[in-house]
């Protein structure tokens, strides 16, 4: 018997052998068995390193912080390696991890922001040979092969997958790419790349060549004149008017996806938006749960936090799902998250609890609508991109918030309403609300700027002069 597998082994192996030989665009990677092998191997070396490097050192002292910090390092070296060869959904991790600059430890998104322009590419034969198949309609066979799962190690991975078929499906990227540029026309300063849609197929997308720095990286903006907070702000009203008002987001905002470049001739900054393969629509109840969700966070309307957290998933999870969309420690929740920035202790804290409530963050992640998940990926990504710039929780990104909240709540309840004086009393309601806003935005730009201080200084001084 022993024998008989042993002959049957040998035919598999050399069948096996002969058809890499022949196939040479076939590689091992094509095999889950050789990636969850890969992964499972690394993960174990990780798990050693940190066992063993750590264990006899006092925790806290000097040589603790350094050890770790070396540690850190030659794990996320080992995590890019892993990355890099396992491609696929182990590269959109990868980038993913990357932009927590908010979350991770400084060697791990250092390491891991290669990702964001330097991922692994196919050779120039490889690049050929799918145009010859498709743009020349030459036929070959395919061999169809057993598909082994993925390795699972966080609910990105899997959600990856599920939209991995949709990322390659270059025409649904070249129609969502179309689809937004129209959708925000308004927004001068964003450029979506032209389609060529007579040399694009399925598997090849002729698009428009753009270029410009990273959206993250702040030496470049400075050396080119570009101001940051400008950027920060108007990527803002980007995915504002994305999540809350058109329930049509592009869910992939890593750095490398997302470009900065100032027009030579207007003197103005534009923002490039590039990869349309992952879009998330959101259904209409959802958006206004979301919106309603957005708007008592930044009220610090802890009532209804807890009403539309529960109403979105959430339930007696609700102070850590809050936590989760703002980046926010729960003190900070509750005293409004538009009051102060993120301090160091802040920030510190944020790190910690990430690890510490890991098994409630695993169970509300599996408990939330589908639609969610994408979105917290979204927010963890234009989280990561403001802690770079360090534009993080400023008063404008919220104003611009609650604008399209407004919006979008309005709007929905007109389309509800069949009594014209109901119409015209959520439009007034709407124009007061907005009006507030831009009020309120007027006066934190006179409170900065120079004119503003003139401005206090002279009624200071009228005030003292009255006594």
């Amino acid at each position: 018997m022993a024998r008989r597998a042993l002959k049957l082994a040998s035919l598999v192996a050399a069948t096996s052998g002969i058809y890499l030989y022949g196939n040479k665009f076939l590689d091992p990677n094509d095999f889950g068995v050789v990636r969850v092998g890969r992964a499972i191997a690394t993960t174990a070396v990780i798990t050693y390193d940190y066992l063993t490097s750590l264990r006899s050192v006092p925790y806290g002292s000097e040589e603790y912080d350094f050890l770790k910090s070396q540690v850190h390092l030659r794990s996320a070296e080992r995590l890019r390696e892993l990355c890099c060869a396992n491609r696929g959904t182990f590269i959109k991790v990868g980038q993913h991890l990357g932009a927590l600059d908010y979350l991770l430890p400084e060697e791990y998104t250092r390491t891991l922001k290669v990702l964001h322009s330097q991922a692994p590419q196919s050779t120039r034969q490889e690049i050929e040979q799918v145009i010859r198949e498709e743009l020349g309609k030459e036929v070959l066979l395919l061999v169809v092969k057993q598909i082994f799962p993925d390795f699972e190690f966080m609910w990105l991975v899997e959600e990856a997958k599920k939209n991995l078929p949709l990322e390659l499906d270059f025409l649904n990227e070249g129609r969502n790419a179309e689809k937004v540029a129209h959708m925000l026309k308004n927004f001068d300063f964003l450029k979506v790349p032209r389609i060529y849609w007579e040399l694009s197929t399925r598997r090849v997308l002729l698009m428009e060549f753009m270029e410009g720095g990273q959206v993250n990286d702040r030496a470049y903006m400075e050396r080119n004149g570009i101001n940051v907070n400008e950027i920060s702000r108007n990527l803002g009203k980007i995915y504002s008017e994305m999540i809350f008002v058109n329930g049509f987001v592009h869910c992939d905002p890593h750095p490398g996806n997302v470009l900065v470049k100032k027009c030579p001739a207007s003197g103005k900054a534009h923002i490039i938006l590039l990869d349309h393969g992952l879009y998330q629509v959101l259904s209409e109840s959802f958006r206004m749960d979301y919106c309603r969700l957005w708007q008592a966070l930044i009220k610090a309307d802890m009532k209804r936090v807890q009403k539309y957290s529960r109403r979105l998933g959430a339930g007696d999870l609700y102070p850590l799902f809050a936590c989760m969309l703002t980046a926010r420690s729960w003190e900070s929740v509750n005293r409004g998250i538009d009051r102060l920035p993120v301090s160091a202790s802040e920030d510190v804290e944020i790190r910690s609890n990430a690890a510490a409530y890991l098994p409630q963050i695993t169970q509300l992640l599996n408990n939330v609508p589908r639609q969610m998940l994408l979105l917290l990926k979204t927010n963890d990504l234009l989280r990561g991109i403001e802690s770079a710039l360090h534009t993080r929780a400023s008063a404008t990104s919220f104003l611009n918030m609650s604008r399209c909240c407004i919006r979008a709540v309005s709007t929905y309840q007109r389309s509800r309403s069949h009594s014209l004086y109901r119409r015209a009393q959520i439009t007034l309601a709407e124009a007061l609300s907005l009006w507030q806003i831009n009020l309120y935005e007027l006066f934190l730009w006179l409170k900065g700027s120079q004119l503003g201080n003139w401005v206090i200084a002279l009624l200071s001084r009228m005030h003292h002069s009255t006594y």
